[in-house]
């Protein structure tokens, strides 16, 4: 049995490192209290991180869009990621990086400007979104009545905490019984799910939506996959219709890889059943991890203590 104090998680907090359980943000801190703030995740799988720097070349963007400027380059960044996992002990983690605008240093001032940003990192044992056992036998999406925040008010390329709208969507769907959503915008096109990108199968080509989405590392990766083994695949718009026609459909994001869903709101796809071409990119996917596919190594604890 692990006693160490670190075993659920480790966190990088105003430059300390600390137990998950004691992670903590003021009340005041503009990161809550109006969800000012970016953040990206990167998976760890078997003592390495995968595509660590696609991750930290996002965050660094998304920081750069919303004007976010903490005190840690991005070598300190990596380095607290590194050393995040490295106390756990972890060999498959959940990383996230957040910079949060903080509090303003001039009392009840609503200037942007005024705040002091700042960055946090932790580690957690690892995370899928959706549950390996629903993975198995294929998700069950439900197509939400709720549109996605448009593009021009909030940019879905900068990962964000503006989760309003999703969660709205996983209430409809656990209400009707079903494990997740999928939101479409306000024109009726496909957008993405809460914390997954999206893709669906027609008659051998694989498309995935062009607007409302993160463009997810998993996403990039999937389509990698795609030319790889020959796939025909493109970013597209795709109305409901056409995805509520599609012969598979499938998930993707780093909390989780890809995953396979076996129903789409009323339609159940492949006899209830995930997909070959699914099934392919997942084994292809993971394979790829075990290769060492942009693997970055967990640096050691004493190394990094070090740094």
């Amino acid at each position: 049995m692990d006693t160490s104090p670190f075993a659920n998680g480790a966190a990088y907090v105003r430059g300390r490192y600390v137990p998950i359980a004691e992670a903590s943000i003021p009340v005041t801190d503009w990161g809550f209290t109006r969800s000012d703030a970016v953040y990206d995740v990167v998976h760890v799988f078997k003592h390495g991180f995968f595509r660590l720097d696609d991750h930290l070349d996002r965050f660094i963007r998304s920081m750069a869009a919303r004007r976010l400027k903490p005190p840690e380059d991005r070598a300190a960044i990596e380095a607290a990621l590194h050393r995040c996992v490295a106390l756990a002990g972890l060999a498959d983690s959940y990383v996230a990086m957040v910079a949060l605008r903080g509090r303003p240093r001039v009392a009840g001032s609503r200037r942007p400007a005024d705040c002091d940003n700042h960055f946090i990192a932790y580690a957690l044992p690892w995370i899928d979104v959706i549950p390996k056992d629903v993975q198995e036998r294929g998700a069950h999406l439900w197509i939400a009545s709720i549109p996605r925040v448009p593009d021009a008010s909030v940019d879905p390329t900068v990962k964000n905490y503006q989760w309003s709208d999703l969660t709205s969507g996983l209430f409809e769907a656990h209400d009707h019984g079903f494990d997740t959503a999928i939101l479409c915008d306000a024109q009726g096109f496909v957008t993405e799910g809460p914390g997954f990108n999206i893709f669906m199968v027609k008659d051998g080509q694989v498309l995935t939506p062009d607007r409302g989405s993160l463009q997810g590392i998993t996403r990039k990766s999937v389509l990698e996959l795609c030319a790889d083994q020959g796939i025909e695949a493109k970013v597209a718009a795709i109305p409901r219709a056409l995805i509520e026609d599609a012969d598979e459909v499938f998930a993707a994001t780093t909390a989780g890889g890809v995953m396979p869903v076996s129903r789409i709101g009323a339609r159940i796809l492949g006899n209830d059943r995930p997909g070959p071409i699914s099934l392919a990119l997942k084994q292809a996917y993971w394979q790829r991890h075990e290769e060492g596919w942009h693997r970055t190594p967990v640096r050691p604890l004493e190394q990094v203590a070090a740094e």
